[in-house]
């Protein structure tokens, strides 16, 4: 399936997004920037784009799977969602990465960061109710057996 996307480079001496092979199911991300992200520190990282996500899809900006092997970076919270409505002319898309290591890590403007996925998305329709009416299964991580992590 192939949806048509409009976006907007902010300097055009980078590279477009670009799908890497043919069977790639995410695009690549540039960085806009030369920068540093210290250590044990998030930084927002401006991808040169802006994009208009057609009704009912969103983008999710992952990390490059080589990122936390490469360079010690990692998504702080797995994927930023973009949403149709983030898709104005000032609505870079930030790349928001963590630097799980104890040293700076340079940043190159035009290298690779970040990779976007296109995918339908379906709007639930929410209805509040006093109580639910399945039983119970015990919480948060009731099917983990008693594990204490020591760290």
């Amino acid at each position: 399936m192939q949806i048509d996307v409009k976006f907007k480079r902010i300097d055009q001496s980078l590279p477009v997004p670009t799908y890497q092979t043919e069977g790639s199911v995410a695009f690549d991300l540039y960085s806009r920037e030369d920068l540093e992200i210290p250590a044990g520190q998030i930084k927002l990282i401006p991808s040169n784009v802006c994009m208009q996500i057609p009704a009912g899809f969103a983008l999710l900006v992952c990390s490059r799977s080589s990122a936390p092997r490469k360079k010690g970076l990692s998504k702080p919270h797995g994927i930023g969602v973009i949403d149709q409505d983030y898709c104005g002319d000032q609505d870079e898309i930030m790349i928001q990465m963590y630097n799980f290591t104890s040293q700076v890590v340079q940043i190159t403007k035009g290298e690779r960061i970040a990779q976007g996925l296109i995918v339908p998305v379906v709007k639930a329709v929410l209805h509040e109710v006093s109580e639910m009416s399945n039983p119970d299964r015990g919480g948060f991580g009731s099917t983990d057996e008693n594990i204490e992590l020591t760290i």
